[in-house]
């Protein structure tokens, strides 16, 4: 895929898949600006540091993208946090918190981008949603919702905004080998490659997924390649259903 003069805005791209979405664009000849929390150690031609919980922030990272890239066809929307545990075991912070990163902020930006790029005539957006939003798992009440409602978003803006020259979809991943994951693991127990190891073989490819088979997914998406995809949903799963 070949992305030369195109310009993107990628957030959460200091996790695993963020930073392989970042790296792909660029080696595909895109210029990318980062954001997240800490944008130190990655290579991109503009830094847009910030907390995506700061509405202000959220809302003006499009203009920002674009004022420090000299323009904006493409926007990921990669952030997004997990909690853990059925209602019950729930706290006002865990909702409010995944609420505010896996749905505010996406929205606020979705928001913003699609504002710019209706006045271009194009673009394209991709979200992150989750496997696990399409099809509800067990003890993920909190992530399930939040990814859910993206989910939902996603479908209602692609229909809303395909005549104006803008695509949106979503990419819904199933497990990812990410530092997310393997810091899951250690917080309950478990030597992350063991584990990582044991999920594989629940899956029918016979692996979990790693962030490039996410990542590869997103820039198709966001390509000439998809130009009649709007408003779906793409799982990436290797055939593995929630459970």
């Amino acid at each position: 895929m070949d992305f030369t003069g195109k310009h993107a805005l990628v957030t959460g791209a200091a996790g695993g898949i963020g930073a392989a979405i970042v790296r792909m664009l660029r080696t595909a000849g895109a210029k990318a600006a980062v954001a997240d929390k800490d944008v130190s150690g990655l290579e991109a031609e503009a830094y847009l540091p910030g907390d995506l919980t700061d509405g202000d922030y959220a809302n003006g990272l499009p203009a920002a993208a674009m004022d420090a890239l000299g323009g904006l066809d493409i926007v990921i929307n990669n952030a997004g946090i997990m909690r853990r545990g059925p209602v019950t075991a729930s706290t006002d912070e865990d909702f409010d918190l995944s609420v505010a990163v896996n749905v505010k902020a996406p929205f606020r930006i979705c928001r913003s981008a699609i504002a710019l790029m209706a006045e271009q005539g194009s673009g394209a957006i991709v979200n992150t949603a989750s496997c696990w939003g399409v099809h509800p798992g067990p003890d993920h009440a909190v992530y399930c919702m939040t990814k859910a409602a993206i989910a939902s978003l996603t479908q209602c803006m692609g229909r809303d905004h395909a005549h104006q020259g803008i695509r949106i979809n979503a990419v819904c991943p199933n497990e990812v080998d990410t530092p997310m994951l393997r810091t899951g693991f250690e917080m309950r127990g478990f030597d992350p490659s063991t584990a990582v190891a044991e999920l594989g073989k629940t899956v029918p490819l016979g692996r979990i997924a790693q962030p490039e088979d996410i990542a590869e997914v997103v820039l198709f998406l966001a390509s000439p390649h998809a130009r009649y995809i709007c408003g779906e949903l793409v799982e990436v799963n290797g055939g593995k259903p929630v459970g």
